[in-house]
Parts: structure tokens; C-alpha cells; sequence
């Protein structure tokens, strides 16, 4: 895998269309203390189970383009993005977002935001953009309605947010793990790699998609 310089980080970031948390951001997404949290049923389901899994191992947050094998291919994974944390689920449960985006990209390339001045698919980078990721989820007829209501998100959903104060868009996945009120915590990486905390109603929601998995 060939890592670009760091002098290209920011402008990296800027083009996943992915987030990273700022220090003004930080107690927004604190986790949430053992006793505020209910502890997961006996067996996960699938996607949660698979991001779960990513604690631990995913450690950084980095922006980095990457030039990626294909189809199946990933940046190191003790690194990545918000989008990686959703890319490496999925993938466990045969979805292949690097290569189902490509292809759909390829066929109607029109149909995604032209938001990087492209005039072609990547597949180094496309599967890994928030925007991109949400138009394929649209395009599986996976959106949900945008509720408020913690009761109408269910483990495994996956969310997009507009972080506050910055504009940037993120993603994560529901866990079964919901805070005394009933709040659901989310499985994502913003700064520290792959964390289980308390985001789902911090931050705008754009977006929410229940997989066909």
C-alpha cells in the first residue's frame, strides 16, 4: 500500500468527506461511564459485532489517501477513518463497499455527489467518502427516516451526522448497548480510532440506513 506525504493529510481528510474530532469537540463524545450504559444482549448482531470487534485494533484516526488493492482492499488497520469503521462491518458480512460502490459509480457515475472534481471513479478512495457511502445506502432502498426518537434506531443501523461546529459529515453504526434513557450508543472512530460512545443525538443526523444484512 503506498501512503501518500504528510503534507497531504488535510487535504486528504477534506476529500474522504469524513470527520475528525476537534479538541473543542471533545467532551461531545466523551463515552459514556459503565453505569450509564446497559451491557450488550448475549449474542450482537452480525454488523455490531464486526465494528465491536474493531476496538482496540483501529487505534488511529488517519485521513491518508491510499493507493488500495482491489476488490477487498483496506488501509492498515490500526488506522483509519470514520467510513473505514462501516467499510470493515459490512465486509465481514460480504459486503464489499470498495467493490458494489466502484461498480455502481462505473454504471451511474452521475448519480453521486461531484463533490472532488472527478471525472472518474477511484476506487483507492470513492468507498470511503461519507457522501458517497450514503448515496450507495440510498440506492439499496436502506434509508430510514431521520428520527429523534431513540426507539426508531436499531442495532446495526448505520447514521450519518454534520458535526456541530465544524460542518463535517461522519458516520457510524448503532450498537445494542443503550445509555439509561434509552439512548443507543454508536460504534465509530472521530479521533481515537474505533470507540463504542454517546454521539447519536450530539450531532445533526443526515442520514440513517438499516442494511439489508
Amino acid at each position: 500500500m503506498r501512503r501518500w506525504p504528510s503534507a497531504l493529510l488535510l487535504m486528504a481528510m477534506l476529500l474522504l468527506g469524513a470527520c475528525r474530532q476537534t479538541s473543542s469537540d471533545a467532551d461531545d463524545s466523551a463515552p459514556p461511564s459503565p453505569q450509564s450504559a446497559a451491557a450488550p444482549v448475549a449474542v450482537s448482531p452480525p454488523l455490531v459485532a464486526a465494528a465491536r470487534a474493531q476496538i482496540g485494533v483501529t487505534v488511529r484516526y488517519d485521513p491518508a489517501y491510499f493507493s488500495l488493492p482491489y476488490p477487498k482492499g483496506d488501509v492498515p488497520g490500526d488506522r483509519g477513518v470514520c467510513t473505514d469503521v462501516v467499510i470493515r462491518a459490512l465486509r465481514e458480512q460480504g459486503i464489499d463497499l470498495q467493490a458494489r460502490i466502484h461498480d455502481d459509480m462505473r454504471a451511474h457515475f452521475h448519480e453521486y455527489p461531484a463533490l472532488w472534481g472527478l471525472s472518474r471513479p477511484d476506487p483507492n478512495i470513492d468507498h470511503r467518502r461519507v457522501p458517497n457511502q450514503m448515496r450507495w445506502f440510498q440506492r439499496q432502498g436502506w434509508e430510514q427516516p431521520s428520527s429523534a426518537q431513540a426507539g426508531d434506531y436499531s442495532p446495526g443501523d448505520i447514521v450519518a451526522w454534520k458535526l456541530n461546529g465544524n460542518g463535517l459529515l461522519h458516520v457510524g453504526i448503532v450498537s445494542d448497548r443503550r445509555l439509561a434513557d434509552g439512548t443507543p450508543l454508536i460504534l465509530h472512530n472521530i479521533a481515537r480510532g474505533t470507540q463504542e460512545q454517546d454521539l447519536l443525538f450530539r450531532h445533526t443526523i443526515i442520514g440513517h440506513y438499516r442494511p439489508a444484512v
